[in-house]
């Protein structure tokens, strides 16, 4: 199999939360990593896919609330570092792929299924074979241990249970 990585300056890896039941809270990881080992990418089914989000790297566009994440109350960052992701298989759903794994967050590993959307292939200007792919999974925060919440005065609660994951991915051979 051909090992492929990310090219982080054409990727993405974030996620969005509901904020007092009325908006969201959109945020990124800037440090992560991803490996993508397949015999053809234009087929996903033969793939092995493993990911890590540096949680230290977490960004929401507010200092405040980026240490309060890293905090013990979300994901106690001092003693869990990275939310990780392997692949366990991979099927074919029309055009689009199914990516069901491991997840682990805070300690807790569970099974997630991304849906991802392939984007497509092209050579850059240097040559270079690169694939295009964007990933979704939705999750609930809660069942990874990440129960800290606020009750509103007008009902409801600070922070939404469920999580979008959403990965955009350029990739290329592996040097």
């Amino acid at each position: 199999m051909a090992k492929w990585t990310v090219d982080q300056s054409h990727s993405s890896v974030g996620f969005e939360v509901k904020h007092m039941m009325v908006s969201k809270v959109k945020g990124q990881f800037d440090s992560y990593t991803a490996v993508v080992e397949a015999d053809d990418l234009t087929d996903l089914t033969t793939a092995a896919i493993s990911f890590n989000f540096d949680l230290a790297s977490i960004n929401t566009k507010n200092e405040d609330r980026d240490n309060h994440l890293k905090s013990a109350d979300f994901f106690d960052v001092e003693n869990n570092p990275s939310i990780d992701f392997t692949s366990t298989s991979i099927t074919k759903d029309g055009d689009d792929y199914k990516v069901t794994g491991n997840l682990t967050i805070k300690g807790v590993t569970k099974p997630v299924t991304f849906d991802v959307e392939y984007g497509g292939k092209g050579t850059n200007p240097w040559g270079v074979e690169v694939y295009g792919f964007e990933a979704e999974a939705k999750i609930n925060r809660e069942e990874f241990g990440l129960t800290w919440n606020a009750a509103l005065e007008t009902g409801g609660v600070l922070v939404g249970k469920d999580i979008k994951l959403k990965v955009e991915l350029e990739v290329n051979p592996a040097a």
